[in-house]
């Protein structure tokens, strides 16, 4: 004699899961574990990042705030004075999850060093994957406290129903625009710019103990000194780049460079993501009480132009110093 079994009560919760919030779930995981085992750099990757950062934590935060489905005019009308959940339709919940998570995104990074975690790729999308899991049971608990006459549900069914039934000229603009801001941020993800906003330049000076500071060189100097200036190339590229380095003395007058003089050329190669740096002497030959500009001009490549100007040059950097006057004899000394 055969015994009929059952599996609901085994698997009976997946009936009242949401097929949503349980997809979110699923795919913020998937998604962090795309991101800290795959290569940094990939297509995969920036795929995995994509929606973990533009889309789910946002739709796991309208689930918790809008637990119920879109009403209609007449249902509205007749029961308006009853207290239930506010609803939204399909369109608008897409919409808003990509808002939200704009708007989520930021939050969850300054959190994140306060927590106690380096802001690196990994802690980023493990903290969006934590919020977008997290609202996603949240949302869970708020749909199956609603009444299940206005709950909002996705299913196969509904779907099929949903596409069955048309949809209006206003989803379908509201769907358009949302599928190209997705495509050009998609896009953006994917095909960088790679024009100089890579290359950083930057001076420094050293301090009595040692220690590199930005900004503090002297202001004076005396007539043939020379002040000791660490240059600092970063290539923030893929791949290993090499630079020149133009070092001028200018003399500046209405804002306009009236006069250069050329105080030495350097070469550096540096790695992809990393940074070189050295140390260069600059001595003014400026008369005494005259002001001039040390520039430093970076370009790209072996070989620097044949006139360096700012114009043409990647990145610029500069400091002012003033040649001191020469000191007059003591006429006390020489009685």
């Amino acid at each position: 004699m055969s015994h009929p079994t059952s599996a609901e009560p085994r698997f009976g919760f997946l009936r009242w899961y949401p097929l949503d919030l349980a997809v979110v779930s699923l795919a913020a995981a998937l998604a962090y574990a795309a991101v800290t085992n795959l290569e940094p750099g990939t297509a995969p990757r920036l795929l995995a990042t994509f929606p973990l950062a533009l889309f789910l934590p946002g739709y796991a935060l309208v689930s918790v705030l809008f637990p119920a489905g879109e009403r209609s005019a007449r249902r509205t009308a007749r029961t308006a004075t009853t207290r239930r959940p506010r609803g939204i339709d399909v369109t608008e919940r897409l919409a808003l999850g990509l808002a939200l998570s704009i708007a989520v995104g930021p939050i969850v990074v300054i959190a994140l060093p306060f927590a106690g975690f380096a802001l690196e790729a990994a802690s980023v999308a493990g903290g969006l994957a934590a919020v977008a899991i997290g609202l996603a049971q949240l949302g869970v608990v708020r749909r199956l406290r609603t009444p299940a006459a206005v709950r909002f549900t996705v299913s196969i069914r509904t779907i099929r129903e949903r596409l069955g039934g048309g949809v209006g000229l206003s989803s379908v603009v509201l769907g358009v625009a949302i599928a190209v801001a997705l495509g050009a941020l998609l896009a953006a993800f994917l095909f960088p710019a790679s024009a100089g906003g890579y290359d950083q330049l930057s001076l420094y000076s050293e301090t009595e103990d040692g220690e590199l500071v930005a900004g503090e060189f002297p202001d004076e100097v005396a007539p043939g000194e020379s002040v000791p200036v660490t240059i600092e190339v970063e290539n923030g590229g893929g791949e290993t780049r090499e630079y020149a380095i133009v070092v001028q003395e200018q003399v500046v007058e209405g804002g306009e460079v009236v006069d250069r003089t050329e105080r030495g050329r350097i070469g550096a190669t540096v790695g992809a993501g990393s940074a070189a740096d050295g140390t260069y002497e600059v001595a003014p030959t400026a008369e005494p009480g005259e002001t001039v500009r040390i520039s430093v001009l970076l370009f790209e490549g072996e070989e620097a132009p044949t006139t360096p100007t700012e114009e043409n040059a990647l990145e610029e950097a500069y400091f002012w110093v003033t040649v001191a006057e020469e000191p007059e004899p003591d006429e006390a000394e020489s009685e």
